[in-house]
């Protein structure tokens, strides 16, 4: 089972042990990029675009599961978690 990536108002979650943090990704690109040669030949990535992608796999780490990775939503902050404490 392949899952979307997550984006700006989702993450990942892992369905059977509730891992939000740790997963293995594989994934295939294809990208263009500008290399700069220095005079001594060492080469340096100075621009990467990503043209196409495909995501192949997304496994928990804790766990090993695959097939139960999902999107969901990320929580709504308003702040630094240090404002709700007070001294």
């Amino acid at each position: 089972m392949v899952v979307d990536l997550p984006d700006a108002e989702s993450r990942w979650r892992c369905g059977h042990c509730g891992n939000l943090t740790r997963f293995d990704v594989v994934r295939t690109s294809r990208v263009r990029e500008f290399w700069h040669l220095g005079l001594d030949g060492s080469p340096a990535v100075e621009e990467a675009v990503t043209e196409s992608g495909v995501l192949e796999s997304v496994t928990c780490r804790w766990c090993g599961a695959g097939d139960r990775i999902e999107v969901v939503p990320r929580p709504e902050t308003d702040g630094p978690l240090e404002d709700s404490i007070s001294p």
